[in-house]
């Protein structure tokens, strides 16, 4: 291991990792339910690349801030986002014409350009890129913890807003962190794309990011539905920031999506029209399925439904870090459409211009 000044890592080296021991009760018993998992868990099963957007500020120091949250299969889709985020920033904050001009040429940028690094009015903006993983023993993967966030009084409503994935998360190398999560850091450092079922270079860039990324951050674990096939488990929704927004998302499938999707429910008909407020007997399985997830409760990870099992799993994420922070898109991650102008245009005054259209897609 190589370090420069202050123990901070150099090219081709790695930081230390400082572990703290919880001493508060509920971080205590969530350490010791991680402890508990990592004995009886011995498979690890990599889904893939997700990708966001952080900033980092000159006060930031070495930390830099999730703005977009890292769930994104296509790293367009998070240039997208943070198109998306510095256009309405020049258009409903109280910025000057200076600061909108920056914030309007950044747009324009993104609108043409696969920019995975930017800096606006001493902010910089990056994709930033995490590997989704979950871990499995005999018994298939792992569901979600007896200490993981459950609301006091679930709530079904579907208008009810869950709570959002990495919101305000601070992601900083140096920052302190249990020994569970220090041991699993340590363990993923090597963690690379091998096999014949990858192509040579997705092989060689994740082989290349063990250099210039040797670090490994860990993401808020999140939460997602699986549904069991032949060849394993596929996700049917997700990800979720708690385990009960996935199981909504479920209780919304059974409900209201796929009695439309099944064609039992125009998709024109009624928004409030589903299962449960329909007295055809064909959506009476759909409402009986809803109705025993909601009894189950913090309980209800899974659910046998027309011939299919459906499964809450506790999923993962890992950034990898290197000496100028958190990696970004690899030259073999496929971007699954082309920049686009998503707005229309604005004036330096904040402006939007009449008769500007926002092209489809």
């Amino acid at each position: 291991m190589e370090y420069g000044d202050a123990g901070h890592a150099v090219p081709g080296g790695v930081r230390p990792v400082v572990v703290r021991v919880p001493v508060e009760p509920v971080e205590a018993a969530a350490e010791a339910d991680a402890a508990d998992a990592a004995l009886r868990n011995d498979k690890l099963v990599v889904r893939g690349p997700l990708f966001g957007i952080a900033a980092q500020s000159p006060a930031d120091g070495a930390a830099w801030r999730v703005i977009c949250p890292v769930v994104d299969d296509c790293p367009q889709l998070a240039r997208d986002g943070l198109n998306s985020r510095l256009w309405f920033r020049a258009k409903d904050t109280d910025c000057d014409r200076e600061m909108r001009q920056l914030l309007l040429s950044a747009v324009a940028r993104l609108e043409t350009e696969r920019v995975d690094d930017l800096t606006v009015g001493g902010t910089r903006y990056r994709v930033i890129r995490a590997e989704e993983y979950a871990v499995a023993d005999g018994n298939g993967i792992e569901g979600p913890r007896p200490t993981d966030p459950e609301p006091l009084v679930p709530d079904w409503d579907r208008a009810t807003n869950d709570p959002r994935i990495d919101d305000g998360l601070v992601l900083d190398p140096y920052a302190a962190v249990p020994p569970s999560q220090a041991l699993e850091r340590l363990a993923l450092r090597d963690l690379h794309y091998t096999g014949d079922r990858f192509p040579d270079h997705v092989r060689a860039d994740s082989e290349q990011a063990l250099f210039s990324h040797p670090d490994v951050l860990l993401l808020p674990a999140t939460f997602t539905v699986v549904e069991q096939h032949a060849g394993g488990w596929t996700p049917s929704n997700g990800p979720h920031a708690t385990a009960h927004a996935a199981r909504k998302s479920l209780h919304f499938a059974l409900t209201w999506f796929w009695p439309r999707k099944n064609g039992l429910i125009a998709y024109d008909a009624d928004p409030q029209l589903d299962a449960e407020t329909s007295d055809a007997p064909e959506l009476a399985p759909y409402a009986e399925a809803a109705a025993a997830l909601r009894a189950g409760g913090p309980h209800a990870n899974r659910l046998e439904f027309a011939g299919g099992v459906h499964q809450l799993c506790r999923t993962r994420r890992l950034v990898r870090w290197g000496p100028d922070g958190p990696e970004g898109p690899r030259p073999s991650d496929v971007n699954s459409q082309d920049p686009a102008q998503l707005h229309p245009r604005m004036d330096e005054d904040g402006n939007v211009l009449s008769g500007t259209v926002t092209p489809e897609g």
